[in-house]
């Protein structure tokens, strides 16, 4: 059973209408790793829906956290911005300043994002957190922390194993100067909360209006209740031991909640360098990702891992890897068959699941999605024919294609031509096809590779120009020059695009054609 269907499946047990989670705080430029929090709390909700189990998607912005410091990527002029919440703060331009009058810092960053979710099929229902605060939804949750802070600094003390300040409170006003840093907390009397700021102006906050906020532990807990939260699935950070799920549970009960089960989702990693993060600009965008790959392909990036497992993400070998996985998992799905052992029954129902949480839209067929060509070789074509008319010929040659492309097809290569052109797509893919080999390199072949290379030459000029064909003329001409197979295909990938390896080598050479072909080994 699939991970997000075995989900709904613990929630149906737990009764009622279903809602699932997730939050982002919109401090910078969003990137695909965020996406393993969203599309797992996602298809968690489709995989209820499924199941005839109601159920509804929330997306919470974070949008009353305040600015923490001034990023790379803003001018100092934000440091005066430094503790204001981010819903309150102006944009920055493509300089880094601060635009008064236009739109807010958080919806600066919100938006781009939102259109890149809805591109993949996310549509759920925006919540931002400062109008939440602003309507009053928060007062209720807000009035009984405080009259328990005790309670909760103890569980917060034992749980995280951390020491809170002698002055700690359960609700961070903002200032006379809109900054939540510096601010102490000098008395309550519902709904009001006195403090005193860091420029020791006095002042006094409405728990009833976003003129402060709880701390994020308490927050937490407070919005499962409001928003009705039964799942909201939190990376390991949050979720390991002493985090903030762990405290988030008993203060949520505490406040007179039922809070959602524990869920850990593993993070994704840009392969050989670690988790992605804004702050070291280690990121890779969810448009810049739309632009390599089929929406579908990068749902499936999620959708066949396991939610504990972390995911290596990279635009080289290991994308080309899932997108033709993907491509032939739904040419050629796994059958139920009679006799089946439960390892390959298990298989099933995690690959047909992981292929219907991949599509864009519910319910639809993940035949619809197949484009019928494999990104390795849409890959090679795309770089050694500068046409899109070329390309379709030589689909229809090779039999991958009949009649005119698809609007999948179509939309593959304009996406493939755009990774090529991009500074994502990797260098061991690349191939450009050599016109002569240079004079240093002609002088290191040995008698044995000349001998292959005049060999494989003679051959290809007679055979049938079919891929069968051009493997059989490589292998008997290794065979008559007596050198290993392997040693030839990686003599023949040397000799035509200057690398050790490279395409598949019969459609490499099927597609650059014969005279061609024969002139370069001439």
């Amino acid at each position: 059973m699939h991970w997000a269907d075995y989900t709904a499946k613990i929630l149906r047990e737990r009764g009622g209408p279903q809602v699932s989670a997730s939050g982002i705080t919109p401090s910078g430029e969003f990137h695909i790793g965020h996406l393993r929090e969203i599309l797992s709390a996602e298809m968690i909700h489709r995989a209820c829906l499924d199941a005839g189990i109601e159920s509804e998607y929330v997306f919470i912005v974070d949008s009353m956290d305040p600015l923490r410091r001034v990023y790379d990527f803003l001018s100092p002029s934000y440091e005066q911005f430094i503790g204001h919440p981010l819903a309150y703060i102006p944009a920055p331009d493509n300089n880094g300043d601060p635009v008064m009058g236009g739109s807010s810092y958080a919806e600066h960053f919100l938006n781009p994002f939102l259109q890149a979710l809805e591109k993949i099929g996310v549509k759920p229902k925006v919540v931002m957190n400062h109008e939440t605060y602003e309507s009053g939804a928060f007062a209720k949750g807000i009035d009984m922390a405080i009259m328990n802070r005790e309670n909760i600094r103890g569980l917060i003390e034992e749980i995280s194993g951390r020491e809170l300040e002698e002055n700690w409170f359960p609700y961070n006003p903002i200032g006379a100067d809109g900054s939540l840093d510096g601010v102490r907390v000098t008395g309550y009397e519902k709904p009001f909360v006195h403090w005193a700021d860091s420029n020791g102006l006095e002042g006094r906050s409405d728990i009833r209006k976003a003129e402060g906020k709880l701390p994020w532990r308490i927050d937490w807990a407070a919005r499962w209740i409001i928003h009705g939260i039964t799942c909201e699935p939190a990376g390991k950070d949050h979720g390991s031991a002493g985090g903030s799920f762990d405290t988030g549970i008993p203060i949520c009960k505490l406040l007179g909640g039922n809070p959602p089960d524990k869920i850990v989702y593993e993070w994704i990693q840009m392969k050989g360098m670690g988790p992605m993060s804004s702050s070291t600009g280690l990121t890779v965008g969810p448009m810049d990702a739309l632009s390599l790959v089929p929406p579908e392909i990068l749902r499936y990036v999620i959708a066949r891992s396991k939610i504990n497992r972390h995911i290596e993400f990279d635009t080289g070998p290991s994308l080309f890897q899932i997108a033709d996985e993907y491509e032939r998992l739904v040419s050629s799905p796994l059958e139920e068959k009679e006799g089946m052992s439960k390892r390959q029954a298990v298989s099933l129902a995690t690959q047909s699941g992981a292929l219907r949480l991949s599509q864009v839209s519910r319910g639809s067929k993940p035949m619809d999605s197949f484009a019928g060509v494999s990104f390795r070789h849409l890959s090679m074509l795309a770089q050694i024919k500068s046409s899109d008319k070329d390309v379709w010929l030589s689909l229809e040659r090779s039999g991958h294609m009949e009649g005119e492309p698809s609007i999948q097809l179509r939309e593959r290569l304009a996406r493939m031509r755009s990774w090529i052109d991009g500074p994502h797509f990797p260098d061991e893919s690349k191939v450009e096809i050599r016109v002569e080999l240079p004079i240093d390199e002609k002088k290191d072949l040995d008698a044995k590779s000349v001998n292959f290379l005049s060999e494989l030459s003679a051959r290809l000029s007679k055979c049938d120009w079919d891929e069968d064909s051009i493997v059989k003329s490589i292998k008997d001409s290794c065979e008559s020059s007596e050198i290993p197979t392997r040693d030839g295909f990686k003599l023949l990938y040397w000799v035509l695009i200057g690398k050790n390896d490279g395409p598949k080598a019969s459609s490499l050479i099927y597609e650059i054609g014969r005279t061609k072909l024969l002139r370069l080994l001439k």
